[in-house]
C-alpha cells in the first residue's frame, strides 16, 4: 500500500472491504433514446462540415479538370483524328491515338496478380457500400460496440460472389487460361494475409494472458466462414464471369508492341504513383482523424451520414485523379496503363499507413511491444483494404475511360 508519506507492506492474504453507493435519478428519457445525449449536438459537427467542403473542393478542381480534357482536349483530338485523310498526315500526328494498337495489350507484369487485385478492391467495395447502407438505416446501433465489426465481416463473406466475376472476367480479357489458379487465388489471397496477420497477433496475446484474445472455438467460426461461405461464392462468380463473353475493346491489339520513347522524369511511374494517392487521401484525412480517435480512444463514432458523403468523394477523387494521370501518360504515348491506374489511386493507402504513424508517436501512449504490434497489426489490414478499394476504383474508372475515348476514333 502506497500512501502520500510512505509505503506500508501489505501482509499476506490482506482483505479490503470498500463500499460504493448508487443513486438512481428518473429520467423523462426514453430507452429508444438514451444514446441521443452522445449521439447528438456533437461540437465537432461543424469539423465535419469542414472535411466535407474541403473534400468537394478537391472534387470540384479535379472534375473540372476531367470536363476540360473530356470536352476541350479530347473532341478537338478526336475530330481531328477522324478527319485525317492521307497516311502521311496520320504519321505526323502525335499522342494517344498512335498506341490503339497496344493500349489493350495486357500487362506483361503478373495480370493474374492485377485481375485478382482488381476483383477482391470489388468484393470490398460493395462491403463498404453495404456496410454504409445498413448504418444509414440505423442497424448498427453504438450500444453494441462489436456490431459494426461483426456486419464487416459478414458482408465481406457474402460479398465474395463479386470478387469472383470480376477477377474471371478481367483475366479471361488478358487472354488467361489458368481459370482455376485465378479463382482460388481470388478466394484466398487477401483473407489469407489478413488471417496471417490476426492469428499472430492473436498468439502474442494468449502468450500475455490477456482477456481480448480471441477464443480458439471463435477462430474455428471465421475459418468456417471462411471456407464454407466465402470460397464457394468466389466459385460461383468465377463460374459466370468466365462463362460471360470478354470485355468488348474497340480497338485491335497489334501482334507486335510498339515501342515506347523515352519518357521525361515527371512521368516515371513511381513518381506518378506517389502523386496519385496525395488528392484521395487528402479528401478523407480529416474524417479519418474521428475514425482513429473512435477506433484506439474510445470515442463514439456515428456520423455515418458525413461518412456516407466522404465515400462518394474517395470515388470520385480516386477515379478522376486517376483518369487524369491516364490522359497523360497515353499522351506521352506510354501504354503500359494497366498495373499504373490500380497503383495511382491505391497509393493512397501508403499515405494512411503514414498517417497511422504519426498518429501513434503523437495521439497515444502505447508501451510494450504487443500492444504496439498490434496498433501496427491492426492499421495495416485496414491499409490493405484501402488500398484494394481505392485501387479498383481507379482501375475501373480508367477502364472506362479507355474504351470510351478509342472507341470515338476511327481506326483502320
Amino acid at each position: 500500500l502506497t500512501t502520500h508519506t510512505s509505503t506500508i507492506r501489505a501482509p499476506p492474504r490482506l482483505q479490503v472491504i470498500y463500499t460504493y453507493d448508487v443513486k438512481w435519478v428518473p429520467s423523462d428519457i426514453t430507452w429508444a433514446h438514451r444514446w441521443d445525449v452522445y449521439l447528438k449536438g456533437n461540437p465537432d459537427d461543424e469539423i465535419h462540415y469542414f472535411s466535407i467542403v474541403n473534400s468537394l473542393m478537391i472534387v470540384l478542381f479535379l472534375t473540372g479538370v476531367v470536363a476540360m480534357i473530356m470536352l476541350r482536349t479530347l473532341r478537338k483530338d478526336i475530330t481531328t483524328y477522324n478527319e485525317m485523310q492521307t497516311l502521311e498526315e496520320a504519321q505526323e500526328e502525335s499522342g494517344w491515338k498512335l498506341v490503339h494498337g497496344d493500349v489493350f495489350r495486357a500487362p506483361a507484369f503478373s495480370p493474374m496478380l492485377l485481375s485478382v487485385l482488381a476483383g477482391t478492391g470489388v468484393q470490398v467495395f460493395a462491403m463498404a457500400m453495404s456496410t454504409m447502407t445498413f448504418a444509414l438505416l440505423g442497424f448498427l446501433s453504438p450500444a453494441n460496440r462489436g456490431g459494426l465489426l461483426t456486419a464487416l465481416l459478414l458482408l465481406f463473406v457474402f460479398m465474395g460472389s463479386f470478387a469472383g466475376y470480376y477477377a474471371a472476367r478481367l483475366y479471361k480479357l488478358f487472354g488467361g487460361k489458368a481459370w482455376k489458379k485465378n479463382t482460388i487465388l481470388t478466394a484466398t489471397l487477401f483473407p489469407s494475409v489478413v488471417c496471417v496477420i490476426f492469428f499472430t497477433l492473436d498468439v502474442m496475446l494468449w502468450y500475455q494472458g490477456a482477456s481480448t484474445a480471441v477464443p480458439f472455438s471463435t477462430m474455428c467460426a471465421l475459418i468456417l466462414l471462411w471456407f464454407g461461405i466465402s470460397l464457394p461464392l468466389v466459385l460461383v462468380g468465377s463460374y459466370f464471369g468466365f462463362k460471360k463473353e470478354v470485355f468488348e475493346v474497340p480497338v485491335r491489339t497489334n501482334i507486335i508492341p510498339k515501342t515506347i520513347p523515352d519518357q521525361m522524369w515527371y512521368t516515371h511511374p513511381l513518381f506518378a504513383i506517389a502523386l496519385g494517392g496525395i488528392l484521395p487521401f487528402g479528401a478523407v484525412c480529416i474524417e479519418l482523424f474521428f475514425i482513429m480517435s473512435a477506433l484506439w480512444l474510445h470515442q463514439i463514432y456515428y456520423v455515418f451520414g458525413f461518412l456516407m458523403i466522404v465515400l462518394f468523394i474517395l470515388i470520385a477523387t480516386c477515379a478522376e485523379i486517376t483518369i487524369v494521370m491516364c490522359y497523360f501518360q497515353l499522351c506521352n504515348e506510354d501504354y503500359q496503363w494497366w498495373w499504373r491506374s490500380f497503383l495511382s489511386s491505391g497509393s493512397a493507402a501508403i499515405y494512411l499507413f503514414l498517417y497511422a504513424v504519426w498518429y501513434f508517436v503523437s495521439k497515444l501512449e502505447i508501451t510494450g511491444f504487443v500492444s504496439s504490434a498490434i496498433y501496427f497489426g491492426y492499421m495495416f489490414i485496414i491499409a490493405l483494404g484501402f488500398f484494394l478499394l481505392t485501387g479498383a476504383i481507379g482501375f475501373f474508372a480508367c477502364f472506362w475511360f479507355v474504351r470510351k475515348i478509342y472507341g470515338a476514333i476511327k481506326v483502320d
